[in-house]
């Protein structure tokens, strides 16, 4: 499809997947790589690859009370956003990074589900803005329940069966989309492009 520049999430990919991913990477024509899920078996040296090859300027990571962080995270915590998930935000973590990686499917769930961790992380969210954000269509479903991914069997929340099921971002303020939106979908590349059109004109960004 010619793309030039996307995301990359590496949320469900090992080390070795990832030795692969890079060698295919080389035979595409990407040349930019902007936003980057990381997880917590990286070698900083991987960071480093991004940045020089695809010039990737700002990471995501989960808080440290569900996965540990990886070794020698800290050289780039001033890239690194830290992800909404089960967890209610932690400020003094917030701080000690470069702020807040919103996903919206995930503060959607809050909204709905739980009221109390909703405003808890809405008042970060005021207070320190967001860098980047992930977007992914919204189930009437809780897929965060107990601190554990919950959800009908053959579905997925990263899923996406309608363009509607993205109408819920225009409940929040352009002041919650960050800089960089990266599209968390397990659809084909085709939707993915079909979906980020659909959410350019819903924002009318």
């Amino acid at each position: 499809m010619k793309l030039k520049e996307v995301a990359l999430f590496l949320t469900c990919v090992d080390l070795k997947e990832r030795q692969e991913l890079f060698v295919l990477l080389k035979k595409t024509g990407i040349k930019e790589i902007p936003f980057v899920h990381l997880r917590s078996d990286h070698d900083v040296r991987e960071l480093d690859y991004l940045i020089k090859n695809y010039h990737t300027k700002a990471f995501n990571m989960h808080t440290k009370r569900e996965y540990a962080y990886f070794p020698d995270y800290k050289k780039y915590k001033d890239m690194t956003y830290i992800e909404n998930t089960c967890e209610p935000f932690d400020e003094k973590e917030l701080r000690e990074f470069a702020g807040i990686c919103l996903d919206f499917a995930h503060l959607e769930n809050s909204r709905i589900f739980e009221p109390q961790k909703y405003e808890h992380d809405v008042a970060l969210i005021k207070k320190y803005g967001c860098g980047c954000n992930h977007i992914s269509p919204a189930k009437d479903y809780p897929f965060f329940n107990n601190k554990e991914i919950r959800y009908p069997k053959n579905q997925s929340p990263h899923i996406m069966k309608d363009l509607s099921e993205l109408d819920y971002l225009k409940r929040y303020p352009l002041s919650y989309f960050g800089e960089y939106l990266a599209i968390e979908m397990e659809n084909s590349i085709k939707e993915q492009l079909e979906a980020k059109e659909y959410i350019v004109k819903l924002l009318r960004i």
